[in-house]
């Protein structure tokens, strides 16, 4: 009895799975074997392995690893001073408020802020360096997608820390293990989970940006959201567009196997640490 009645609460989450994720994924594969003129073709994946195709994807995978690796930097740090903070929950909060703002409220307030009569340029010029440009470069690009994406690597590497047992740092520091040997020895392996969860989190949207890289960076940068984009909405090429999305969606699916966390491996690195 208790079975059926969690299979019965159990069918709107299928449903839902089924309608907004299973059914759009197998649309897209369908509209990839398609060409411009609505013709059955397996031109689209030819196409893809181009040098032209190929060098975008190193593109967005370079990137999107920037974003991710400057992100984790700026957001480990702030989550273990977090941690130890009076109020950090109310600090946490005022992290996360930003992503509650439109995001493309927050790009153009970059141009404003960016831009050649903007504030950082008023400030460069102010102590004598002078204008510079930085709306439009690589610069910019990242900036302002590190800004973006750090509360969501933030909150769970806070998470995690403050799951750890703080014995375990206590216990290595009076065996006499230095703070850099307790929190590369104990501290970072306890929080590996919260890590990739954070990288999870920020790499695979990073790899699909379309509209900071055309406000930011001017479409100087071109990455695979880009891509998708222009083939939609701009040569009208679906079946193109489709097919760079199921490459994208393949190799989110990779990243997801690649860091996601078993239970078994995170209580042999807990061993380990301990």
């Amino acid at each position: 009895m208790r079975t059926n009645t969690r299979n019965f609460y159990l069918i709107p989450y299928l449903l839902w799975i089924a309608l907004f994720v299973i059914t759009p994924i197998v649309l897209v594969v369908y509209y990839s074997f398609f060409d411009v003129e609505g013709n059955f073709t397996f031109g689209n994946y030819e196409k893809f392995f181009t040098p032209v195709y190929m060098k975008m994807t190193l593109s967005s995978f370079w990137y999107a690893f920037l974003i991710t690796a400057f992100s984790l930097l700026v957001a480990y740090p702030a989550a273990y001073l977090l941690t130890r903070t009076k109020h950090k929950q109310l600090w946490l909060l005022l992290i996360i408020l930003p992503s509650w703002i439109n995001l493309l409220l927050k790009a153009y307030a970059f141009l404003g802020l960016f831009g050649t009569y903007g504030a950082v340029n008023g400030l460069l010029k102010f102590i004598g360096i002078g204008t510079q440009q930085i709306l439009f470069t690589d610069f910019s690009f990242i900036f302002v997608s590190v800004y973006i994406f750090i509360p969501f690597m933030i909150l769970p590497i806070f998470n995690s820390l403050e799951e750890m047992n703080p014995s375990l740092v206590f216990a290595a520091r009076d065996l006499g293990a230095s703070p850099w040997t307790a929190f590369r020895r104990v501290i970072f392996p306890l929080t590996l989970n919260g890590v990739k969860s954070g990288c999870q989190a920020v790499f695979i949207p990073a790899l699909s940006l379309f509209m900071i890289t055309r406000l930011i960076a001017g479409n100087r940068v071109i990455t695979l959201g880009t891509a998708i984009e222009q083939h939609f909405l701009v040569t009208q090429d679906w079946g193109m567009g489709a097919t760079i999305a199921v490459f994208l969606i393949i190799a989110m699916a990779i990243i997801m196997l690649l860091t996601g966390s078993r239970k078994r491996g995170l209580q042999n690195e807990n061993r380990k640490a301990v």
